[in-house]
This record gives C-alpha cells, sequence and structure tokens, in this order.
C-alpha cells in the first residue's frame, strides 16, 4: 500500500509541473470576445480519490499530504502545512501574522469561521502614529493571530500530536531548503527596508550577503521557537494530561509563558508598543460565517473583521438577476456588470464593515435580496459607473456609523499603495472534511521587524487600508480593535455537500477574485484548473475604496479578448494591462468536489507558486 502511495504521489507532482510551451495559445482562437468559450489550461487539474492540498508553494503542500498519508485529516495537514509556508513564503505570510480559515467538518455538517486576528495594542495612540509607522517598523505591528489559530482548530479537531504537525516546518527553518526564485527577488527587492531592523537582516541576509535563486534559506530560530511548542506539549503528556490540555500548554506557552516575554522585552527595547497583556489578550475566535444562496448553491465566507466575504457574496447578490451564462465568459457585457458589481458591493462594505467588538456592523441587511435589488440599480449595464457612495439602510436598522465612539487622531493621507501580499491554501480529507485558509503577514515581508530571538517575522496589520485614513470611518485605527482583512477563504455547498473549497492572497483584491471564481465555476461551469487559470481583472481605487467618487481603472490581463477589451473601453472604463498573468490579481488554491459522484480535481494558481497534490 505505501509503496502505491508513493506511485500516485509522483505521477500528481509530475503532471502538474507540466506547462504549455507557448503562452501565445492562450488566446481565443476567433478573437471574437469569449462568447462561453473557455480558453486552454496550462496546467491539469489534479485529481485524487482519497484526499488534496493546494497550497502557495509545493513544499507547504506535500507537508499537508504528508499527514494525511499518515492518517491524519484536514486539521492535522493544516497546521502543517501553514507553519511550513511561514518558511516558503516568508515575504507573504507568518505564523505571527493574521489570517481566516472557513472549516467544513463532516461529523457534525457545520460550517464554521476562524478568526486568526488579533487587536491593536492597547498602547496605541492613534495622534503619535503616521502612514510611515502604521506600515513599517517595531510600532505598526499586532500580536500574532496564525500560530494561535492554528493551535486552536488542531486541539479541537485534530487528531495527530504537534510533534508530528510541526516536523516538517521545523526541519525546512532548521536545515534549509532551495530559495525560489520569487523570494530571492522579493528579499533583493526590499534589500534596503530590511536592512533596517538588524535581528531582520541576520535572517534574510546571511553574513552580509543578498541571497540568490538556490541558496539554502535556513531560520534557526523559527525552529527553536516551534520546538518549543512541541517541548510544552510532550511535557505534558508525560505527566499524563490530555492531547487537548497538552495542546493549550502550547499555546499557553507562545501567549503567556516565555515566548510572549521576549515579545514584551524585545519590543520594550526598542519603542514597541506590543506587551505580554496584548499577547494573552489573543483569542481566535469561532463564529457562524457569512451565508448567502446563489443559483442553487450555498456560499459561505468568514465575517468581520474581514471583508472579503461580504464583498463576494454581496457582489454574488447584485449579477444573480443577469444571465451571464448566456452572456458568455470573458464578453464585455458579463465583465462589464462583474467589474460593476464590485464597485457597488465595495461602496457599502468602506463604510459599514469593521470589527464587531466595537462597531454594530448590519450584516443581514447587507447579504439580502433586497438591499442587493435597491442597490442594483445604480448599475446601467454597458457603462462604467462613477464609484458611488453607501447605501442608506432601512430605517430602524443600527447603523455601524452610530455604534462607533468616534476616536482622536489625524487625517493620514488617503493615496496609499494597496497592498497584495497573502498566501492561501485548501484541503479536502479522506474523511469528508475541508478547510480553506487565507494567513497574511500584510504587506510585502509586514512590519520588517523579526521579533528578537523568536524567528518570527510580524505583521503590520494596521496599515493604511486595513485602517481607514479618515477619523470619522468606523475601520480609524484605534486600540483593542482589530483592523479589517481581505482574507476571506470560500466553502461551497451543493445540496448540503461539498461543491468548491477555494481561497487567494492578493489583499484588496481577494473578495473580488473569490467572486470571479465562482461566477467562473457557476455560471460558466469551468473545469477547476481553467477557472482558476481563466483571465482575471482587478478593480483599483485613487485615492481609496472609502472615498465616494474615487477614480476607478482596471487592471486586466492580457489574455482577455481584444474585442472584450476595446467594447469596455467605449463603456467608459480605464483599463491597464495586466501581463498575461500577474500575481496582482491573486494566486487562487482551488478543490472542486463532484456532489453526486464524489470526485475531487484541485487547482493551483501559476499566478504565483502555487501548487495542488493528491493521492
Amino acid at each position: 500500500m505505501k509503496r502505491r502511495h508513493r506511485a500516485v504521489l509522483s505521477l500528481g507532482v509530475a503532471a502538474l509541473s507540466f506547462a504549455c510551451t507557448s503562452l501565445l495559445t492562450a488566446q481565443d482562437p476567433d478573437g471574437g470576445g469569449g462568447r462561453g468559450r473557455p480558453l486552454p489550461a496550462y496546467r491539469p487539474s489534479v485529481p485524487a480519490i482519497h484526499g488534496l492540498v493546494a497550497a502557495g508553494h509545493p513544499l507547504a503542500a506535500m507537508a499537508g499530504l504528508q499527514m494525511l498519508l499518515k492518517g491524519g485529516n484536514a486539521f492535522d495537514a493544516a497546521i502543517a502545512v501553514g507553519t511550513t509556508l511561514n518558511m516558503m513564503e516568508p515575504q507573504m505570510n507568518s505564523i505571527a501574522g493574521n489570517g481566516f480559515m472557513t472549516i467544513y467538518e463532516k461529523k457534525s455538517g457545520k460550517i464554521l469561521s476562524l478568526a486568526m486576528a488579533a487587536g491593536a495594542p492597547l498602547a496605541l495612540r492613534a495622534e503619535e502614529m503616521t502612514p510611515e509607522t502604521l506600515d513599517w517598523g517595531v510600532k505598526a505591528g499586532l500580536p500574532p493571530g496564525n500560530i494561535g489559530g492554528y493551535l486552536v482548530q488542531f486541539q479541537k479537531y485534530g487528531t495527530m500530536s504537534l510533534k508530528d504537525v510541526l516536523a516538517p516546518a521545523i526541519d525546512y527553518a532548521e536545515h534549509g531548503y532551495p530559495m525560489d526564485r520569487t523570494l530571492a527577488a522579493a528579499i533583493a527587492g526590499a534589500q534596503k527596508r530590511l536592512m533596517q531592523a538588524p535581528t531582520t537582516a541576520k535572517l534574510f541576509f546571511p553574513g552580509g550577503k543578498t541571497p540568490k535563486a538556490g541558496d539554502t534559506f535556513k531560520n534557526p530560530d523559527l525552529a527553536n521557537t516551534l520546538k518549543k511548542l512541541v517541548e510544552a506539549e510532550q511535557a505534558a503528556l508525560k505527566k499524563g494530561k490530555s492531547r487537548q490540555d497538552a495542546i493549550q500548554a502550547a499555546y499557553d506557552r507562545f501567549y503567556k509563558g516565555d515566548i510572549a516575554e521576549e515579545f514584551e522585552r524585545f519590543f520594550k527595547e526598542n519603542g514597541g508598543l506590543i506587551t505580554k497583556v496584548d499577547m494573552a489578550a489573543v483569542k481566535p475566535e469561532w463564529s457562524e460565517p457569512l451565508h448567502i444562496t446563489y443559483r442553487g448553491y450555498d456560499v459561505y465566507s468568514n465575517p468581520s473583521s474581514s471583508r472579503g466575504g461580504f464583498e463576494l457574496e454581496m457582489a454574488l447578490n447584485l449579477v444573480e438577476p443577469y444571465d451571464l451564462a448566456k452572456m458568455g465568459n470573458m464578453s464585455p457585457e458579463a465583465l462589464n456588470l462583474e467589474m460593476e458589481a464590485i464597485k457597488v458591493s465595495k461602496a457599502d462594505i468602506y463604510h459599514y464593515v469593521a470589527d464587531t467588538r466595537t462597531t454594530k456592523v448590519p450584516v443581514g441587511q447587507l447579504l439580502s435580496k433586497e438591499f442587493a435589488v435597491e442597490r442594483g440599480k445604480l448599475i446601467q449595464p454597458g457603462k462604467a459607473i462613477t464609484y458611488p457612495s453607501w447605501g442608506e439602510l432601512s430605517k430602524g436598522t443600527a447603523t455601524a456609523q452610530a455604534a462607533l465612539e468616534r476616536p482622536k487622531g489625524p487625517l493620514f493621507h488617503d493615496d496609499y499603495e494597496i497592498e497584495r501580499d497573502t498566501t492561501s491554501f485548501s484541503i479536502v480529507d479522506p474523511f469528508g472534511n475541508a478547510i480553506a485558509c487565507t494567513p497574511t503577514i500584510g504587506g510585502g515581508f509586514g512590519n520588517g521587524v523579526v521579533v528578537g530571538n523568536t524567528g518570527l517575522l510580524l505583521n503590520n496589520g494596521m496599515r493604511l487600508g486595513s485602517t481607514s485614513p479618515y477619523p470619522d470611518n468606523v475601520n480609524y485605527v484605534k486600540p483593542g480593535q482589530r483592523p479589517l482583512l481581505n482574507n476571506s477563504p470560500v466553502i461551497v455547498l451543493k445540496d448540503g455537500k461539498p461543491a468548491f473549497v477555494y481561497g487567494t492572497p492578493g489583499g484588496e483584491t481577494i473578495g473580488q477574485t473569490e467572486f470571479e471564481m465562482l461566477v467562473n465555476l457557476i455560471d460558466f461551469k469551468l473545469p477547476v484548473q481553467q477557472a482558476v487559470e481563466n483571465p482575471r481583472f482587478a478593480v483599483d481605487a485613487k485615492p481609496n475604496f472609502y472615498k465616494p467618487d474615487s477614480e476607478i481603472s482596471i487592471t486586466i490581463e492580457n489574455r482577455v479578448p481584444a474585442k472584450t477589451t476595446e467594447a469596455l473601453k467605449a463603456m467608459g472604463y480605464i483599463l491597464k494591462p495586466g501581463g498575461d498573468f500577474t500575481a496582482a490579481v491573486g494566486g487562487m488554491q482551488a478543490i472542486a468536489i463532484d456532489p453526486v459522484t464524489g470526485q475531487m480535481t484541485a487547482g493551483a494558481d501559476p499566478r504565483r507558486t502555487g501548487y495542488a497534490v493528491g493521492w
């Protein structure tokens, strides 16, 4: 049996490494604007019988598959993938970052959302911050959320030990692996900023040299941090503690023990804000996911403090009255409606959505079909409308604006850069469980500061975009408040059974990319890899999406047929070329399951370093 597993695995990896020799073959041969004709995929969909893992890097995908091959479930695989990605994509994510997870547990049939997000430090004073200190350096970071989330879901639903599931990440951190071109280029591009903190320079420029592709990348301090979690677990087990209590011991060592003490020491000595009190206050939060129906499918994603789930579901509501399938894949008519739906949904989200612990978010009305009908009146098929103001809520509905005590602080610069640095992974196991997870470090390399001797690069969760530059907005930076992420992994059911499990990085583009993906799958019925690779667009705003009448431009991939782009320009769109494949529109990791036959296939995005493996 073991021999068979190795054979199946090697075939999957070999198939996944296949690529077409010419990008030009992806153009629609008739140049007629799509009209439902799918473009060929460069990679095949990866099939599996027992389980699939699609992740932002092949070694991380393999770490998750190792757990499945050993008899573990999706929850065991998730912590293996998440911690390994810390090594493979440190510019994109960190266990000291933040994120969201959407899970389907087969036994209960429930779908739940897990917020792996921390609040701003209690010592924060908005009036003392600047756009620069919100983005980079020791004051920019939030306490770590991802590792707490991985541990909590593993404690509740996993079956293996921390010793087993952390082994791949510890191995890569201790002994290293050959750095890929993407990471090497990211380090070189950020060299000036990364050299500002000695702890960061030590990690990314060993011996003072800029690494190149193929060099061995190690992080022994990270290995030691992960070993401390294993030590705490194993010590508790030796004392006769239960598995759950042993994992809790590891959690407490990170958030209340010597690791938390190292965080406090480092930030105190370097003028930062995070303390042991902030670390102990981190509480991964289970909640009911956002839910709508779309053309007979049940769509689930994460609630606030993520905005991406709102964007996905509100945009779907706005296009549901239209026959997108009849219009055709890559037709100007379909793309026009998708672009307008994104604009209208963003206008409401950026006004009403914030941390639910400090703000009353009108979830029911924002996701209602009635609200979509009313807001849909703004959409004028065949035309690019001006970026609108938010919609007025029904009488008697508590507004988010009225619920928040206004913080004091400056008006920050409102024309800021949009960050797109995150990762994502999706897992389906032999037992029918499913997980989609999107962890992030914020902007590229987070706040640029490796914390003391932990080996952990911290997030920059308070950067503008995640927080509002306007003091009168619900999402203005505030002590203890969780800034908004766009991370919003998705699980879709058909007749009560999982049909699609997917997520993507992309910062501001996450919600809209996930919207485009589901239209590809449901309306245009594309196979999963074709749906992943289908040409994408990204809606951008200057100065930002918080401000009505902002100038809207569209980054659009060159594989969209020329007749379609010309028609879109005639409708009034400002189009910016995005290359054949651009990482600016995300890096989708997706799994499709036939609800009738149970057959599973996975797709991974060639726009970044994503890979899918299965058995």
